[in-house]
């Protein structure tokens, strides 16, 4: 079984890397000039790098041309075509000169109106000179042909027999057939059929004999929905013999099948699938089984010593692609996000390249030996004249490997390669599908090779010396710092503030190792019953003495809680988990959640607690300060049993208040145990003191006429209660901080990639089981394009694993009790009318389970109260009534979340300017807000504010006092007397 770090120093890797790096080959110098000098006099009339040549993706037009080109195609209807054309029209100036065939034709349908655009004109003013000249339709025409056209560079046929046909003689091929990841069973299938039907094709057009054959390359999270490291039982049950099958028929034509790289967390799960290939014995004897390996991977070396030796014990001959990397913006945001100790892939792109030499190098002596076929995917001149100068120093004959490069790119690279060097083999990486398909694929490419770190991007820039980008990747290291200068570290992603620790789920080791912590956890002690009075008279006797500790003390003890939390992570999920009935993956999260909540409150409140003197005349001094209120009640909700209990306390505790906290009547044990965290991190006993219990016991703690203050998160029916009850005390006016639910919009328009909206619905409103105030509840679909996402969001949704929240597989756990269950079915039972159930997922409703529906109503207005589960509702709107659906979601009175999902920027900013919510997320999920990044909180029926996790919540904790001293009341400022000039 493969183990390597998952996520290594970056220090330690890089030394490591160095020490073990080939040294340069001074003999491939010429070579890799020649080649560069190729590149950079002209990529072929069409190729990628005339189109970063002529729009480049440092500009304005760059990005607006790569936007323009991944979303124009999928969009149905005339009317979004014609507004996001417009939009990015408005976006760049398309004046200036774009040289190359590619680039013009690329930017044409949008240079051809810069004339009649004027400065700073809107997008909706954009294509009204253009139609008076060209007509409406024949500008959207030219931009989707033009699209169309630049798109075409990178796909060799939309179908597997126009590829075929247009594949040139005597030229290998590894044929790729375009498709994202599988969302649902049906796509997997489909996805499956077109390969087997490639292979099928391939094989009887193929010539010759292994290694020359031409190729099929897989990619396995296109034919299993759930291709991910917790399904890890299910894939390996269910997409192996699926495998099996397509691999026994590309040995019966003798082909090479590659299973292609997926993203670092999936690394594992891809080496055991391979794994079992190679020991099948019905695929014994070929030598067509190939694996693409990332050298950006930090794990590289590890996964090709892993190949070498799998390939001795098997007696198997292997084909293995050495590619660079293709997701490298998405491995270091996934990082950061889960708080990982390192990132997985190299920060520098030097690493890389280095990393690239040295596996080669490696790839190069088992070559030697007859037991690897090497295959090198690169359009680096530099990395392709080292890679045979290394081949010649080690004695490998040119026919012991080959290079690769794609389709539409290195076309000048390699054309020089073959005059130079015609023993050296190519194989073209030919992607092959419909132009609808290939978007995302496209716009990764561009990205991919537009990097301003990159060769193809730099090559296409006269002003960078070639001598310069052919240094040796070693000395370009070694200059330079160990580690991207901006990227931040997972740790440091807040500054000075460490991010909370998380967990890959990918990272076998590390699960293994976060299971066994929280099993050993022990029992959840009980929470002793206490009466409200008495809970009141011990914080009231606690809060002078605990109010005049220095803030730096009380920061330091949540500082304490929050290392504690984390040391002892095991026992605190276990407690989620069996209380809480959360899955493990959401534990996880709330447990660091809580961990950021204790760490910024601490931060804050030093920043603001601390005596500030305020601008004053000659004679006088005026300082304000902030202290506690007194003792703040604290209520908080089942939901999130550790985190915002923990969120409200620590906030009130850090801000001088005493605090008395009710946790939710579900889940008072997670509270208790907190509390103990509290107090062994150095808070005295009675600063805090939980009461346990129901509705009786908030109500006997908010009319207390101790009561200074209140933080409450729960039913927006609750919090009414509350603020009447407030109301209605004599005494002090004391402040509500309430955040409740809402009736969570997501608006879609036909712009949006169906990949990307289905992941972040499935994420926001069924994560959880839809138990989330952030919840998604309502999604707004445009209906032009609702038909394909609602059929994808449903077939996805089938996918889920609802069960045991123990277990790491389950994706949706059990609803907290039977009355929230009952409260859900009782709407589903009485639906508006007009309104339908078009999904209900097929899992048993045993115990307090509720399976995930989606109900599409018909119109906004008809989804009346929250409906706090794994119910998604749906309804559906034309672009002409756009305006209507943002005033009836504007008219609820909620106003928690709201998701936009679109590529037209000005589409996003009207939505969110309509609808008042306190959290707008654009292309993306709508949960999980992260303290510090993104306070939340709601307006209207939502809550009150300010944001929890935000610079303005510690304040509403606190008093404000100003204290003014005459300091001449003695007969001058002596300060200022005593001053020279």
């Amino acid at each position: 079984m493969f183990e390597a770090p998952y996520a290594p120093s970056e220090e330690a890797a890089r030394a490591a890397l160095l020490a073990s790096a080939p040294t340069p080959r001074p003999e491939a110098a010429p070579l890799a000039l020649a080649l560069a000098q190729a590149a950079r006099d002209g990529g072929g009339p069409l190729a990628v790098e005339e189109i970063l040549r002529g729009w480049p993706l440092s500009t304005r037009e760059g990005l607006a041309l790569m936007a323009l080109a991944e979303a124009l195609l999928r969009v149905p209807d005339d009317a979004t075509a014609d507004a996001l054309i417009a939009e990015k029209l408005a976006e760049g100036d398309w004046r200036h000169h774009a040289e190359g065939f590619a680039s013009a034709a690329s930017g044409w349908a949008l240079a051809m109106g810069a004339r009649l655009v004027g400065k700073g004109e809107t997008p909706g003013g954009v294509l009204a000179p253009m139609a008076r000249r060209l007509g409406v339709p024949a500008v959207r025409q030219a931009a989707r042909q033009a699209v169309r056209l630049m798109g075409g560079q990178f796909v060799l046929g939309e179908s597997i027999g126009d590829a075929l046909g247009r594949s040139a003689k005597g030229m290998r091929y590894s044929y790729d057939m375009l498709g994202e990841g599988a969302r649902s069973a049906a796509d997997a299938r489909k996805y499956l059929g077109a390969y087997h039907a490639a292979c099928t094709a391939i094989g009887r057009a193929a010539q010759g004999s292994l290694p020359a054959r031409p190729g099929l390359s897989v990619k396995l999270s296109a034919i299993h929905p759930r291709y991910e490291a917790v399904s890890r039982d299910r894939v390996m049950a269910e997409l192996v013999p699926d495998l099996i099958e397509l691999a026994q028929v590309a040995r019966a034509h003798d082909l090479n099948l590659t299973l292609d790289a997926e993203e670092a967390d999936r690394l594992e799960l891809s080496l055991e699938v391979f794994d079992r290939l190679l020991t099948e014995p019905s695929l014994a004897g070929w030598e067509g089984l190939g694996l693409a390996v990332q050298a950006y991977q930090k794990r590289a070396g590890a996964v090709v010593g892993w190949l070498a030796d799998r390939s001795a014990a098997t007696g198997r001959r292997l084909m293995v692609r050495l590619v660079k990397g293709a997701y490298w913006d998405a491995e270091i945001k996934r990082a950061q996000e889960r708080g990982l100790d390192d990132f997985p892939v190299w920060t520098r792109k030097a690493a890389t390249d280095l990393a690239w030499l040295t596996q080669a190098a490696v790839l190069l002596d088992v070559a030697r030996q007859g037991r690897i076929f090497p295959q090198f995917a690169t359009h680096n001149a530099a990395s392709i004249a080292q890679a045979l100068a290394l081949a010649e120093a080690k004695g490998v004959n040119p026919e012991k490997f080959e290079f690769q490069r794609l389709h539409g790119m290195g076309g000048a690279l390699y054309a020089k390669l073959a005059e130079k060097r015609p023993d050296a083999a190519l194989r073209i990486y030919a992607p092959v599908g419909v132009h609808e398909d290939l978007l995302a694929y496209l716009v990764r490419r561009l990205l991919e090779n537009g990097a301003n770190g990159g060769f193809v991007a730099a090559v296409a820039d006269d002003a960078v010396p070639l001598e310069r980008l052919l240094r040796y990747p070693s000395v370009a290291l070694a200059e330079g710092p160990p580690r991207h200068p901006r990227v931040k570290r997972p740790a440091a992603l807040f500054g000075d503030r460490p991010n909370s620790r998380g967990v890959e789920f990918g990272d076998r080791r590390a699960l293994a190792t976060l299971v066994a912590a929280r099993d050993a956890a022990p029992p959840l002690p009980k929470v002793p019953e206490v009466d409200p009075a008495a809970a009141m008279a011990r914080a009231q006797a606690a809060f002078p003495a605990w109010n005049a500790t220095p803030v730096a003390q009380r920061a330091a003890v949540l500082r304490r809680t929050a290392d504690a939390l984390e040391s002892d992570s095991g026992k605190f999920i276990a407690a989620i988990q069996e209380e809480g009935f959360r899955t493990l993956d959401d534990s996880l999260s709330e447990l660091r959640e809580a961990v950021d909540f204790c760490r910024y409150y601490a931060d804050e409140a030093e920043r603001i607690a601390t005596p500030a003197a305020l601008p004053s005349p000659v004679g006088e001094s005026n300082v304000l300060s902030l202290s506690g209120r007194g003792v703040f009640l604290a209520i908080s909700p089942w939901n999130f049993p550790l985190a915002i209990f923990l969120g409200q306390v620590a906030a009130a505790l850090v801000a001088g208040n005493a605090v008395v906290a009710k946790p939710a009547p579900q889940t008072p044990r997670i509270a208790g145990l907190a509390v103990q965290a509290l107090r062994l991190a150095g808070l005295p006993a009675d600063a805090l003191v939980v009461v346990p219990g129901g509705a009786e016991v908030g109500a006997a703690l908010v009319a207390h006429p101790a009561t200074a203050g209140i933080a409450f998160t729960g039913s927006t029916a609750a919090a009414r209660s509350i603020n009447r009850a407030i109301a209605a005390k004599d005494g002090p006016i004391i402040p509500l901080i309430a955040e409740t639910g809402g009736l969570n919009a997501m608006v879609v328009d036909a712009t949006a990639l169906p990949e990307q909206v289905t992941d972040d619905v499935l994420t926001s409103a069924f994560r959880s089981a839809g138990q989330r105030c952030s919840a998604l509840r309502l999604l707004c679909v445009q209906e032009e394009a609702a038909d394909r996402m609602l059929a994808m969001i449903a077939g996805a949704a089938r996918e889920l694993k609802l069960g045991d929240p123990r277990d790491p597989a389950t994706h949706v756990g059990p609803l907290i009790d039977a009355d929230a269950k009952a409260r859900i079915e009782a709407w589903l039972a009485k639906l508006p009318e007009g309104a339908r159930e078009i999904f209900r997922h097929p899992a048993a409703e045993t115990g307090n389970f509720l399976a995930p529906r989606i109900v599409e109503l018909r119109r906004v207005e008809d989804l009346t109260q929250e409906v706090f589960g794994p119910v998604l509702h749906v309804v559906r709107w034309r672009g002409a009534t756009e305006a209507a659906l943002l005033r009836a979601l504007g008219g609820t009175g909620y106003g928690l979340t709201l998701g936009v999902q679109s590529r037209r920027a000005g589409f996003a900013v009207r939505v969110a300017q309509a609808v008042p919510v306190g959290n707008v997320y654009v292309n993306r999920n709508m949960v999980g807000a992260v303290v510090g990044s993104q306070p939340f909180g709601g307006q209207g029926l939502s809550g009150t504010g300010p944001k929890a996790g935000g610079p303005h919540y510690l304040p509403r904790f606190m008093v404000e006092r100003v204290v003014t001293v005459n300091t001449a009341a003695a007969g001058g400022d002596a300060a200022l007397l005593a001053e020279g000039e």
